[in-house]
């Protein structure tokens, strides 16, 4: 008998309970504290936000949801390829931008070394309070869309909207 000693599975290997409708609830109210968090924010930093995070969490499905809606928009494919490098590719980003990927690192492996002051501050710096808010708030969604999706083996490019 084989084990599977990979920490990041590709794919579920049996059917998974739906999220949406075994706690729709609780599916509803993340879906409203996704849209609350998104008021105010530039459409295309939300993409930047939510790919940086699904690519951390390695969760393929909202990868390619996010990638495609990110193109869907407008984004370039050269941005979009340098998310997973932000750090080394900085002349791609913005400085806000840099400040909001810095933080979405910072939040979404926060068990590593958890939300650093340089981080927070660089963060704060590039946004008014309110701003700031809404991008933490942002960044705890797509990290409970993630998890979300990577447990009930959500597959890649089948978006379920």
């Amino acid at each position: 008998m084989t084990t599977n000693t990979s920490t990041h599975p590709t794919h579920a290997t049996a059917p998974r309970l739906n999220f949406g409708t075994s706690a729709p609830k609780a599916f509803r109210a993340l879906i409203a504290f996704d849209a609350a968090a998104r008021e105010g924010v530039d459409p295309a930093l939300i993409e930047l936000i939510q790919i940086r995070s699904s690519h951390l969490n390695h969760c393929a499905y909202c990868l390619h949801m996010h990638t495609t809606d990110a193109r869907k928009a407008g984004e370039s494919e050269d941005r979009l390829h340098m998310v997973a490098v932000w750090r080394e590719a900085r002349h791609f980003f913005t400085e806000r931008e840099q400040a909001a990927l810095a933080l979405t690192d910072a939040m979404t492996l926060i068990a590593d070394a958890g939300v650093p002051d340089d981080v927070y501050a660089r963060a704060a710096a590039q946004f008014d309070e309110r701003e700031l808010a809404q991008v933490l708030a942002l960044i705890c969604t797509i990290n409970t869309w993630n998890r979300v999706a990577l447990s009930t083996g959500k597959v890649a490019g089948t978006d379920e909207r």
